[in-house]
């Protein structure tokens, strides 16, 4: 696989690797590849409704917890 990345990432990437103790380059991207496939951190969808949930808060189109509650007829016990 081959792929391109600045010199200064590139320095991130080394120091980052160097720093944790991995033998190599290769086996700290073998490690962050297989661990950004086992345990994403997001999905686009997530990542959607963040966007959404910012721009709705940017807005002032929130409510509050005490608003939910009597909107949607649940109670806070």
């Amino acid at each position: 696989m081959n792929f391109k990345l600045t010199e200064s990432f590139l320095a991130d990437v080394d120091d980052t690797w160097q720093g944790r103790g991995f033998n190599s380059r290769s086996e700290f991207i073998r490690y962050a590849l297989r661990d950004a496939v086992e345990f994403p951190t997001f999905d686009r969808d997530e990542l959607v409704a963040l966007l959404d949930a910012e721009s709705d808060d940017r807005e002032g189109s929130t409510m509050t917890a005490a608003e939910a509650r009597e909107r949607f007829g649940t109670s806070d016990e």
